[in-house]
């Protein structure tokens, strides 16, 4: 089990370039991918994504890399067209002022579009960098939400054994209920017909009333969906998303005790659906944050 919260950094410099990478994520319904880069290696970015995506099945990723030139592979260039046209203006402008012309290389060089620098960058070479640095700090990443989806199972596994626990005390409490209906059913014959009461038409009438009220099906069904449950957390042991999967037998145990308590007329049996509940929601909670 993995956690969606996680956090990895991660550095590399040789004589060329200094690079820096961040990797941080938080809860979300789906996988968000957010790739921060230096506009000279944004081509890069679909490969960070592509990268991302192989490893990372739901929750909100940003991946911030700053990159620092070294050793810049630049060509200088002289706009000559630029230059003649800010002579000509110069000498156009003396001209109309009546002085002479003394135009110095320091006065070109301040003027815009004189020099232009042509940086050359191979995203290929840059890319034989950051892809090990990726590598390396999305392992970092990885393990910080491995980490944190360890005390988040051990929370899960605590809450679902309180429920399971108080499944097994409503299953002894349950023939209580059958014979609590048994014994409404008796009382109310009695009121209407006195001593006289037809044991068949009261079994027949109890029968009915059993099928209507028993919780048999919901304790079954209850304890199908606990060990469901429990499977399911096997399955994300390796932190491969159980999430959702998790999120869902939830809200079907859920469901399963809102049936039991609607039936239910024992106080005991009632106490237990609301703790259930109560762990039921702690589970949900911590499961928001499940990839």
């Amino acid at each position: 089990m993995k956690s969606m919260t996680g956090y990895g950094y991660g550095e590399y410099q040789d004589e060329r370039v200094q690079l820096s990478l961040e990797i941080k994520s938080y809860n979300n319904r789906y996988l968000d991918i957010i790739v921060n880069l230096p506009s000279a290696i944004s081509p890069l970015e679909q490969r960070i994504r592509d990268f991302i995506a192989t490893q990372t099945i739901r929750g909100r990723v940003e991946v911030y890399l700053k990159l620092r030139d070294l050793q810049e592979n630049a060509e200088v260039h002289v706009d000559r067209g630029a230059v003649q046209g800010y002579l000509d203006a110069l000498g156009e402008l003396a001209s109309l002022a009546g002085t002479s012309a003394e135009i110095s290389l320091p006065m070109l060089l301040q003027l815009e579009g004189v020099l232009s620098i042509d940086r050359r960058r191979d995203v290929d070479q840059y890319w034989a960098v950051i892809e090990p640095l990726l590598h390396r700090t999305y392992r970092e990443f990885d393990e910080s939400r491995a980490r944190e989806g360890a005390s988040t199972l051990t929370d899960i596994e605590e809450q679902l054994s309180r429920i399971a626990a108080q499944v097994e005390i409503i299953e002894g409490l349950a023939p209580g209920l059958e014979e609590q209906i048994k014994s409404s059913l008796r009382d109310r014959f009695r009121e209407v017909m006195g001593e006289s009461v037809d044991e068949n038409r009261l079994y027949a009438e109890a029968a009915v009333l059993l099928v209507r009220y028993s919780i048999n099906e919901e304790l079954v069904r209850m304890k199908t969906h606990i060990d469901a449950f429990r499977r399911t957390l096997g399955d994300g042991e390796e932190g491969r998303g159980v999430g959702k999967k998790l999120d869902f037998i939830c809200q079907e145990l859920n469901r399963e005790i809102n049936t039991t308590g609607s039936k239910s007329t024992i106080v005991e049996i009632n106490q237990c659906g609301i703790e259930i509940k109560d762990a039921l929601e702690n589970i949900r909670e911590q499961l928001r944050n499940v990839e």
